[in-house]
């Protein structure tokens, strides 16, 4: 049985449908208690509500279910960063939900420990173009997320050596789709796909970056990364730690809104021309030789998806 923490969010949910496909059973585990997503209420599926940050609640749950392996989606930063929270005391809750998770994976004996990390612990980096994981990323990061992920890089790296554990780290990029951030503030896509389902102007408040025609990123749509996750997840042999975990190639914005437009036919949006950076992709070699990985979700039909789903009433 694999215990899947943010199980009913975002990636989350994705992965645990994934993994019901693959023929595993799943303890969904999460710190507010939600409703189990549409389409899962009938599939062998457990949700549990607990914070990872409270060790004993942890190790309730082994003690009700055999758990063979561990996916770490919740978040184990400061997140949303308070300025009423002191930053020393959010910093070492954050940490201590990393901790628990690899103790208890420790003391289970689990298969393996997936961690979920980010594409942005390549920042800084002047390459452009694919980005492989054995490229040198760098120990500063200009924001809180990226910061934490390579903190969790290194600890993972450090408690698998130390403990024997089989733990890799899952280098997401792009994420877009069903139960995702509305808006999203490092991507427009999302705003996009929602202007367009509901009928409503494109409002780009709150998204901070990417906001040119020909700016692009590493999008992948949730269903392929929930796959690729699961099937890291499940590999009987890997022959690496970290695993870059996306579509392999950058998607424009000029894209995005095409895409749209065939669906729903007068979109438009005006965006400055041109593109503030050249878009960088995560490579994905690594992924597919190990685990026969390929995207299955083009922009055209995520798009297509994405607007069905605002269109059946869902919000986020």
């Amino acid at each position: 049985m694999i215990l899947v923490t943010g199980g009913l969010g975002h990636i989350g949910s994705a992965t645990v449908q994934a993994l019901l496909d693959l023929g595993e059973q799943c303890v969904l585990v999460q710190r507010r208690r939600t409703g189990i997503p549409d389409g899962r209420s009938s599939a062998p599926v457990t949700s549990v509500e607990a914070d990872v940050k409270d060790l004993d609640a942890l190790r309730a749950i082994g003690n009700d279910h055999s758990i063979t392996g561990i996916v770490h989606m919740a978040g184990s930063m400061p997140w949303p960063p308070s300025p009423d929270e002191a930053p020393v005391q959010a910093a070492r809750d954050a940490l201590s939900g990393l901790f628990n998770v690899i103790e208890v994976a420790q003391e289970w004996g689990v298969r393996r420990l997936s961690l979920a990390s980010t594409i942005g612990v390549y920042t800084g980096l002047s390459d452009t173009g694919a980005l492989r994981e054995e490229l040198p990323v760098p120990l500063t990061a200009p924001h809180v997320i990226p910061t934490f992920k390579r903190i969790g890089e290194l600890l993972g790296n450090h408690l698998a050596q130390a403990t024997g554990l089989d733990i890799i780290h899952l280098r997401i990029s792009g994420a877009w789709g069903p139960l995702g951030h509305l808006p999203n503030f490092a991507f427009p896509a999302p705003q996009f796909v929602h202007a367009a389902a509901t009928g409503t102007p494109v409002d780009l408040s709150g998204v901070t970056g990417r906001l040119r025609a020909d700016d692009g990123l590493d999008l992948c749509y949730v269903y392929d990364l929930g796959r690729a996750t699961a099937l890291l997840q499940t590999a009987d042999t890997l022959t690496h730690t970290t695993y870059n975990v996306a579509a392999g190639r950058p998607t424009t914005n000029a894209e995005v809104i095409a895409a749209i437009e065939s669906v729903v036919p007068g979109f438009d949006v005006e965006l400055e021309p041109g593109s503030s950076a050249p878009p960088s992709y995560l490579d994905i070699t690594r992924l597919h030789h190990d685990t026969g990985y390929r995207p299955e979700w083009d922009t055209e039909r995520a798009v297509a998806d994405y607007i069905a789903y605002f269109r059946a009433g869902n919000a986020q």
